[in-house]
């Protein structure tokens, strides 16, 4: 078996993560808004405590993902207090959302990592692919396009997810002015070109197939995972480099943004492109798996995600 057909699979089905996709209640987050922007974080955070304890205890399956997950992270069992903390910690940037689309950045301490490298890209005139993962907040690292002059930061998902992320910034500033790129039409790419072309950043997460394309099996803490290879393949066709993001909660109100280079497409020869793309996924892997050991209440798949694709062995 050649080393493509070794780790290339082709999911018939529907990821488990679609198929249990997160609830949410448009009125629901309206009302959040309001009473967090009015009373400020610290006493708007109070219920995010019955939130994630009613979360803790009647919801098994979650529950029994995240033990997983942690065990691997931590490399030891996870307590029921590392498992509380883990959805605290989702809970509290969920709720942080309502703050840093309001631009309230103030009240957030926001620390940097690899901005030079993001500097420097931006100076350039050319932008890159942002490739992130559900880790911490992208809330964080989109305020930073909102507070540096020049700097554009744009994020492209699914469809949709585009209509629901919309729809949920609508409810929670209905001011706000966003711009999403919806991935699976068929101007998707152009689309994204452009924004590159202007020196603009375009963020995409790549940790969770829809279990309809191709994915590539990597080692993720230890074990065999698959990740998409669309993500990446777009950044090889697009010939851009890409860096992997994360807004890691800290605690309080800590944010650490971390920007770390992974793979840079702009002079691939199209003869290894395949090549190029494995060996870029497996570089997001091994960076994924960096900071899921050392921010391990940061990564949000509250699911299965070890279980094998499709006919994957």
């Amino acid at each position: 078996m050649s080393p493509k057909a070794a780790n290339l699979v082709d999911p018939p089905r529907k990821a488990e993560w679609i198929r249990h996709r997160e609830r949410g209640s448009i009125a629901l987050l309206r009302i959040m808004a309001f009473v967090s922007l009015h009373l400020g974080r610290g006493v708007s955070r109070i219920p995010l405590y019955g939130i994630a304890i009613y979360f803790f205890l009647f919801a098994p399956a979650a529950r029994r993902h995240s033990r997983r997950y942690l065990r691997l992270a931590l490399g030891r069992h996870p307590s029921a207090r590392d498992r509380f903390r883990q959805i605290l910690s989702f809970a509290t940037t969920i709720h942080d959302r309502v703050f840093l689309i309001n631009e309230q950045f103030e009240i957030f301490n926001i620390t940097l990592e690899g901005e030079s490298l993001m500097l420097a890209q931006s100076q350039s005139g050319r932008g890159a692919l942002l490739m992130g993962a559900h880790m911490g907040s992208f809330e964080v690292m989109h305020s930073l396009g909102r507070r540096r002059r020049g700097l554009e930061v744009t994020m492209a998902m699914y469809e949709e997810n585009a209509r629901k992320i919309n729809a949920t910034l609508a409810a929670i500033n209905p001011r706000l002015k966003t711009d999403i790129v919806s991935l699976g039409r068929i101007d998707a790419m152009l689309n994204i070109a452009e924004r590159l072309d202007r020196g603009a950043f375009v963020g995409v997460l790549g940790d969770r197939t829809l279990g309809q394309e191709p994915a590539q099996a990597v080692t993720l803490l230890g074990e065999r995972a698959y990740l998409p290879t669309g993500p990446m393949r777009a950044a090889a066709i697009l010939r851009c480099p890409v860096f992997f993001m994360a807004g890691l909660y800290r605690g309080k109100n800590n944010y650490h943004v971390v920007f770390e280079p992974v793979a840079d497409f702009s002079t691939t020869p199209a003869g290894v492109r395949n090549v190029a793309v494995r060996s870029a996924i497996e570089r997001y892997a091994a960076v994924l798996d960096q900071y899921c050991r050392s921010d391990p209440y940061n990564w949000f798949n509250f699911y299965d995600f070890w279980r094998p694709q499709g006919g994957a062995p």
